[in-house]
């Protein structure tokens, strides 16, 4: 018997919240063990003289498929690299950098770009694709994005603020989320979400969540 589509993601499932668990074991050292030292935001600061290049001075990012940092959780900055630094999420460039980072680093990383205002609201620009920005709307709602991103998707915790972000990268993130490719805080949530989204659902939702 060939195991369907949903009992494969199932069983994927069930494996990244193994793993998922096995790591966050490990990072509860970082961000909130017993003995650990407070963020420094200033420090932090100078360590994020080397993220500039890709992600923009003071966090926000000018490239189309690179984040916004400014404005992001503590906690999801923090998760994020450790992901990195762990190898649980994978990437070119961010993951032989991580794995240069201390734990008192990624603290500092992480107070640094939680304290910068995020990226200004597109908003008020006029909406080429009115019709995608609606359907996107209907596709937040349906898969309950706001129960972890927040009334206004600004994040919370160790979940990632999408308002605002970069189209097309909130379009790749949930590709990777859909594909298994990105694994990381609320994984198996992530994936459950994005599994069953049609390339269409997925750019209206990119669309939508990049206009906040």
């Amino acid at each position: 018997m060939i195991p369907t589509s949903n009992q494969w993601s199932r069983k994927w499932l069930t494996v990244s919240w193994r793993s998922l668990a096995a790591l966050a074991l490990a990072a509860l050292a970082v961000v909130g063990g017993a003995g650990v030292v407070a963020a420094d935001a200033v420090a932090g600061k100078n360590k994020a003289e080397a993220c500039a290049g890709c992600h923009g001075e003071k966090g926000i990012s000018e490239i189309e498929n690179t984040p916004s940092l400014a404005g992001q959780p503590d906690l999801f900055i923090q998760w994020q690299l450790i992901f990195f630094r762990a190898g649980a999420r994978k990437n070119e460039v961010m993951g032989p950098l991580a794995e240069q980072l201390g734990n008192e680093d990624v603290r500092d990383l992480g107070a640094y770009f939680a304290s910068l205002k995020p990226p200004e609201s597109p908003a008020a620009a006029p909406d080429d694709h009115p019709d995608l920005t609606g359907a996107g709307k209907k596709v937040a709602a349906a898969g309950r994005c706001a129960s972890c991103h927040g009334d206004k998707f600004a994040g919370s915790k160790a979940a990632a603020r999408i308002a605002g972000q970069h189209e097309e990268y909130i379009t790749k993130a949930l590709h990777d989320y859909k594909s298994g490719v990105r694994s990381g805080g609320g994984v198996a949530a992530m994936a459950e979400v994005a599994y069953p989204l049609s390339d269409d659902e997925i750019a209206a939702l990119a669309h939508y969540l990049a206009r906040l």
